[in-house]
């Protein structure tokens, strides 16, 4: 969800049904949108809609994950945040003041803070001055397709999750692939059983 604004709910009723399925063979589509939906309830997620259909929210995916945060101060040099996160092999990092989250820094904040500052050196340029503050972050409740595609429309690779006014963890682009992956993975393991009777 956005600070100050609520993101559109639109929840997924029931699984897609794509251009290219119109194009399959009655019997065909009939036996994938058969799979489709055994494999939706198959999952199991704490949380599903009203039609039985599960539905994965942030906490689950942050719960499969882990919920570390790496942080930093904002009075730290832009050369400390690239060393800390090329250390842990993170692409993004939170920036605190006395303890309060203010703001994120990642690698994009690199790239652009580099040519505004007239390529100064990255320890001549502290992090404030680079990082991002209009944050957009995620809650525990909200629905992952609602977040990956906030995360596609407004063009983001990651996004804290806030609880009670807390960051309590991180959702980067590449968990949202990774679980997709491993959705389409599971569409392909009920197929194969389906057809083999």
């Amino acid at each position: 969800m956005f600070f100050g604004m609520e993101p559109s709910a639109v929840r997924c009723q029931s699984p897609a049904i794509s251009f290219f399925d119109a194009l399959l063979s009655p019997r065909t589509f009939a036996i994938i949108a058969a799979i489709r939906i055994t494999a939706y309830k198959a999952v199991r997620f704490s949380h599903s809609d009203n039609t039985g259909v599960s539905i994965m929210k942030v906490r689950d995916l942050l719960d499969s994950k882990g919920r570390d945060i790496v942080s930093i101060d904002v009075d730290s040099s832009m050369d400390d945040a690239i060393r800390s996160m090329n250390a842990r092999k993170i692409s993004a990092i939170m920036v605190t003041e006395q303890g309060k989250t203010v703001g994120i820094f990642t690698e994009r904040d690199v790239v652009r803070s580099y040519i505004n500052s007239g390529g100064k050196s990255f320890k001549e340029v502290k992090v404030r001055e680079a990082m991002v503050t209009n944050l957009i972050v995620a809650v525990p409740d909200d629905e992952l397709a609602d977040i990956s595609s906030i995360m596609v429309e407004k063009n983001i690779r990651h996004l804290p999750v806030l609880h009670n006014g807390r960051v309590i963890g991180m959702l980067s682009i590449r968990d949202i692939i990774q679980t997709q992956v491993k959705k389409l993975t599971s569409d392909l393991h009920y197929l194969r059983d389906y057809i083999a009777g």
